[in-house]
């Protein structure tokens, strides 16, 4: 048996994953064990789980493959601050000791790390280095279903590459074209991200959710200054307008002065149609590359798959867009497609294309991304007692049946069940549910759950076999990284719709399924099947015999500036600081109602805005 553990950090989202003769066994963010969002410290707490739920000791690993290499990275580093200067002089005098000091010789840092975790550990060779890029579309083409395909990662920068075309067959892959820095879709949309005033690296979503209240106003002004794209979806930024090259800050004073106002200041002013409408801007800007490069990739060479990865395929507003194009017969978007999942990419890329083994079979070999840790009933009840909390405990056939009609009624229920997810996205396992049918669900769950920003839209949980009569799509989406409209026979017709601007056509219904109904008729969809996420997939069935609806509101089990749930500590410290109103806890129930939350003293931090 050959086990391969993958590691991932020192940027943001670190992660380890763990396979065993190709197979994946494990993959964690970092984030979810130190509580720390988007955690880009080493992931020991990670390797540590890993080891001990798979009874290993780091000294029985065979091969330790990091996500990327660092002397790359700082080749890109010194060449950009050269051809650059004197501008970033300051910032390269901050960064040179760091580099020197810390990350130049990162074999060692590792090797120091990983001693520490199993002071048995101690063949420094045993740790190789993968291309960032490579890493990433490992874990795209590797898992996939797909004998042979295109793959494209899209991300911020690697090395040096920020956008790369390559092709996979069986277990190799070979990359084909590449678009270097400063030139990166990533880093462009994180520009724009931080001129909105939300955090780079965080909240490039928001964007991306904030895009539908506004109207692409600014993009010939994009088009004409910032960015030019060729036919071929290829592209050169003019960096003039960004001081991201020389790790002073995003963008600069020309660059505010072309859009004629100043960047947002989140502590001091609200969002206005002018972000709303900055926001649209960029994200059409963003889907016309992308959707340029598909097409052109497809005519080119003629492929029938296509496999996304890098952080950019986050944005699953335009993967949707190149579904609803059908440039490709099939799509498959690695759920944890930004760098947490390069940790899962390395490992797999060593196995396949340095051992040169065989894939076992063509099927989606992600699991439904359900990769993380487990909890014991046994263990969560001894926890409730010891906390004094009120609980119920019922089989999951009862629980369903209560559940479901706690949901129907209205309630919003925090569900936590099996293994944690691997990526951004709560599929089933570490979720909050509730009725998409309710027409304020999505503002409660917003301000009085959540405790963020009101236009964030939430996510349709469907069983697959009703897709088609809800959505504007008849293919899987599992992971949550396809976005389709709402079938025009779910829609509610308004007389009125033209007299909302901005954050008011939040207040307008705009179908049966409002709640998960973004404002210009879209959803992210989440399709779920009983092979996969039997539990959760049964839940939804039983509200679909109650109500007719087989869809459930499904969002992070999380609040702002908070990681995704992992533990059952988590779960609770979460739902009693919430307005939650029923926690799921495996087999145990727990209603707020009977709890004597005045005297509740859990340990929950204040998170920053995230």
């Amino acid at each position: 048996m050959t086990y391969i553990l993958g590691i991932s950090a020192y940027y943001h989202d670190s992660s380890a994953s763990l396979i065993k003769d190709g197979e994946i066994l494990g993959a964690i963010q970092e984030e979810r064990l130190s509580r720390i969002k988007h955690d880009s410290s080493f992931p020991s707490k990670s390797i540590n789980y890993l080891m001990n739920e798979n009874n290993l000791k780091l000294h029985e690993i065979n091969d330790i493959v990091f996500y990327e290499k660092p002397f790359l990275k700082f080749e890109r580093l010194l060449e950009s601050y050269v051809a650059l200067a004197p501008r970033g002089f300051k910032s390269f005098c901050a960064s040179m000791p760091i580099w020197l000091r810390e990350k130049l010789f990162q074999k060692n840092n590792i090797f120091s790390a990983l001693k520490k975790i199993d002071p048995e550990f101690s063949d420094i060779n045993k740790i190789k280095f993968s291309e960032h890029h490579l890493s990433h579309a490992a874990s795209a083409f590797f898992p996939s279903p797909f004998e042979e395909s295109l793959i494209i990662t899209l991300d911020g920068v690697g090395e040096w590459a920020t956008t790369t075309i390559g092709f996979g067959q069986k277990n190799n892959i070979d990359i084909l074209k590449e678009i270097n820095f400063p030139h990166s879709l990533g880093l462009i949309y994180s520009a724009f991200t931080y001129y909105l005033g939300f955090k780079v690296n965080s909240g490039e979503y928001k964007v991306m959710g904030l895009a539908p209240y506004g109207e692409p106003k600014y993009k010939d002004i994009i088009l004409n200054n910032l960015i030019d794209i060729k036919d071929d979806g290829s592209f050169r930024i003019d960096m003039k307008y960004f001081d991201f090259a020389t790790g002073l800050k995003m963008i600069n004073k020309k660059f505010e002065n072309l859009f004629g106002e100043k960047t947002r200041d989140p502590d001091k002013e609200e969002l206005t149609q002018f972000h709303m409408d900055i926001a649209s801007s960029i994200q059409s800007t963003i889907e016309d590359v992308i959707i340029k490069i598909t097409k052109y990739m497809s005519r080119t060479l003629k492929y029938k798959n296509l496999c996304l990865s890098g952080g950019v395929a986050l944005n699953c507003v335009a993967n949707g867009k190149i579904h609803k194009e059908k440039i490709f017969e099939n799509i498959w978007v690695q759920p944890a497609a930004g760098d947490a999942g390069g940790s899962l990419g390395a490992a797999l890329a060593y196995w396949h294309m340095h051992y040169k083994k065989p894939r076992s079979e063509y099927v989606d070999q992600m699991k439904g991304s359900l990769l993380g840790p487990n909890f014991d009933n046994n263990l969560i009840i001894e926890k409730l007692e010891k906390l004094n909390i009120s609980y119920l405990k019922k089989n999951s056939e009862e629980i369903n049946e209560i559940i479901s009609e706690d949901l129907k009624n209205g309630k919003t229920v925090a569900w936590f069940q099996g293994r944690m997810e691997f990526g951004p996205r709560a599929l089933g396992n570490r979720s909050i549910l509730a009725d998409p049918r309710v027409e304020n669900m999505q503002k409660n769950l917003n301000l009085k759950v959540k405790f963020r920003e009101s236009f964030r839209p939430f996510a349709p949980a469907i069983i697959f076999e009703k897709v088609s009569e809800y959505f504007n799509l008849n293919v899987e989406s599992p992971y949550m990284l396809l976005v389709s409209n709402v079938n025009e026979k779910q829609k509610v017709k308004s007389t009125n719709s033209d007299e909302f601007f901005g954050i008011e056509k939040l207040n307008l219904k705009r179908s049966k399924i409002s709640a998960v109904t973004h404002v210009d008729y879209s959803a992210r969809v989440q399709t779920v099947k009983k092979e996969t996420n039997s539990r959760f997939y049964s839940l939804i069935q039983k509200f679909y015999e109650k109500t007719g609806c087989p869809v459930l509101v499904n969002t992070s089990f999380n609040v702002r500036g908070e990681p995704i749930v992992c533990t059952p500590d988590d779960a609770i410290n979460c739902f009693m600081s919430t307005n939650l109103d029923v926690l799921v806890l495996e087999n145990c129930l727990i209603y707020k109602s009977d709890q004597n939350i005045e005297d509740w003293k859990g340990d929950r931090k204040v998170f920053d805005r995230d």
